[in-house]
């Protein structure tokens, strides 16, 4: 899946920061590919990027137009199929990764044939048919991993990106979801992913490269999440990675939306993260912990990150309070 740059960032009627997280994951990770936001009346959101009409953003170069607000339910109002339908007139692709898809609002189709633009589904994986195979390849990965879902994986992801990227070190972020695939411009939303093809979908997209160059890979779930694990034991197969990162968040008491399911100990998911990606590099090494101290204050986060330290001999950071110069330290010198 590969999106056209750069973007004009649709935020609807957006009423809070939390309606609107896809677009301001995008203005935050990459602040050059974003030309302008579209906002309705009584979007109460604003990403500091200038207020375009879709006229406007078609001028300033903009070839996507990204659907970057939430619906309560995933849905999409029928009354903004006008809006779409002229982005499609002016010469724009539509970007959309909530549940309802484009192509079952009214004219949305017969438009985008008739402009000759796309439609993108960022929840379809579009034809995949390739399995893994866990032949080496040259090049180095490293795989974000969790205790839990939604723990930071993907913000640790970029956070490493962006350090590696500032050392001067060749390095790719691999999108394997929806706001990953509209930061980075390309990647597979991998939970929606055939199972038989995860594998293979993830070494499509991070192959064989330059032996100094990092694949940095987005993962997902939990291995001891009942709803999500098979999508993280497929990524861990075809991520083939030679470096893990723990993410954890540490005042959850059980997994995430499943009170009955108590959270595994740390311990427990190294074991277990490590076990499964030694199927593919028996070389893969645990290289630090990311932990969203978010829920805590400033002294009980740096208590806590010291505690892991002690306990593990790694480093323990928090994308953002602290930065993740130290794991990138471990990676390359």
């Amino acid at each position: 899946m590969e999106i056209q740059q750069p973007y004009l960032l649709f935020l609807g009627d957006a009423r809070d920061t939390l309606a609107a997280k896809t677009a301001g994951g995008v203005a935050y990770w990459r602040p050059g590919v974003s030309v302008g936001q579209l906002r309705l009346p009584g979007c109460v959101v604003d990403l500091d990027l200038p207020d375009m009409t879709i006229a406007e953003g078609v001028a300033a170069g903009a070839k996507t137009l990204v659907i970057g607000v939430a619906v309560s339910g995933g849905a999409i109002p029928d009354e903004w199929s006008g809006l779409f339908r002229d982005a499609l007139d002016a010469g724009l692709d539509i970007a959309n990764g909530l549940h309802r898809r484009l192509v079952d609002l009214p004219g949305l189709t017969e438009a985008a044939a008739a402009s000759g633009r796309r439609l993108i589904e960022l929840r379809d994986p579009g034809t995949i048919a390739h399995v893994g195979s866990g032949l080496p390849r040259s090049g180095k990965r490293l795989l974000t991993v969790g205790t839990d879902a939604s723990v930071g994986k993907m913000y640790t992801s970029l956070a490493i990106e962006r350090e590696l990227a500032d050392r001067g070190v060749k390095c790719s972020f691999r999108a394997t979801g929806q706001t990953g695939i509209l930061i980075a411009g390309e990647g597979v939303p991998v939970d929606a992913v055939i199972s038989d093809f995860i594998s293979g979908s993830i070494e499509e997209i991070c192959p064989a490269n330059d032996a100094d160059h990092w694949d940095v890979i987005e993962g997902q779930g939990s291995l001891f999440h009942p709803s999500f694990a098979g999508v993280s034991l497929g990524l861990l197969h075809g991520a083939q990675a030679d470096a893990l990162v723990m993410c954890h968040e540490p005042t959850r008491t059980h997994m995430r939306a499943l009170p009955h399911q108590p959270l595994p100990s740390i311990s427990d998911c190294i074991d277990a993260n490590l076990a499964a990606a030694r199927l593919t590099n028996d070389r893969v090494e645990l290289v630090g912990f990311s932990i969203n101290t978010s829920a805590l204050s400033p002294g009980e986060g740096e208590t806590f990150r010291k505690s892991i330290e002690d306990q593990f001999g790694l480093p323990a950071v928090d994308p953002v309070q602290t930065g993740v110069a130290p794991i990138v330290d471990r990676l390359v010198g």
